[in-house]
């Protein structure tokens, strides 16, 4: 997954004001006591962080 395909399931769950928030802010322990930031910036692959955030945030299948 491309990082930009990734930012825009993000904007489209979370909305254009909050992804980013919700990516800097919110450490989640499935990405090893990581944010979304730092867990990409750790070199993890965006599809996975992504499949992290769906189980996490129970998004709804139709947008994962």
């Amino acid at each position: 997954m491309r990082l930009t395909v990734f930012w825009e399931r993000m904007t489209e769950h979370f909305g254009p004001g909050y992804a980013d928030t919700f990516a800097h802010d919110h450490v989640m322990t499935e990405l090893g006591g990581r944010t979304v930031h730092e867990a990409l910036d750790a070199g993890w692959d965006a599809k996975d962080v992504w499949r992290v955030v769906c189980t996490v945030m129970n998004v709804p299948q139709e947008q994962r």
